[in-house]
């Protein structure tokens, strides 16, 4: 387990470029879904903090979206499985705990796929404020704290009635 001060997935500082193992790492990544989420990947969900070339093996690191996340092993194994078909060595994944994922790591591909999956995500203008991922109404009650996995909370639009899940704010 690695803890530190980085905030959010960690870019490259400017003019320094990933190895081309680096790449093809962030590229297999891109394919590798949340297992509760089916529709975003664990990078535009911001689980993944880094990919880097260390001591002649590559390193992962992955934030879970809450301490506790019951999904982190089965996404673990996800990764882990995805990169051995690149037969690039040795992977060593690292569980990064702080600070602690953010809604705000969340990627613009991965806000409109979880809306269009039909669950709301909070925006950096309003997080409080929760919009119908169905009709767009911004007048919405929660009704539990936990939706369909804990790191949601479950709500109901007072415009069309229907329930729907919320990223919480983390």
């Amino acid at each position: 387990m690695v803890t530190g001060t980085l905030a959010g997935p960690v870019a490259r500082p400017v003019g320094q470029r990933a190895s081309a193992a680096e790449e093809r790492v962030w590229h297999v990544l891109r394919s590798v879904v949340d297992p509760e989420i089916p529709v975003v990947s664990v990078v535009d969900l911001g689980i993944v903090r880094y990919v880097r070339a260390a001591d002649s093996r590559l390193r992962v690191g992955i934030t879970p979206t809450y301490s506790g996340c019951p999904a982190t092993e089965v996404i673990r194994q996800s990764i882990r499985e995805a990169l051995a078909q690149l037969e690039i060595g040795d992977v060593i994944i690292e569980t990064v705990l702080s600070p602690p994922w953010s809604s705000d790591w969340l990627s613009e591909q991965g806000r409109r796929r979880l809306e269009a999956f039909g669950i709301a995500v909070p925006t950096a203008r309003a997080p409080s404020k929760v919009t119908c991922p169905r009709c767009g109404s911004r007048d919405a009650q929660c009704v539990s704290e936990f939706g369909s996995t804990p790191c949601k909370a479950h709500y109901r639009c007072r415009g069309c009635l229907e329930p729907f899940d919320f990223f919480k704010c983390i």
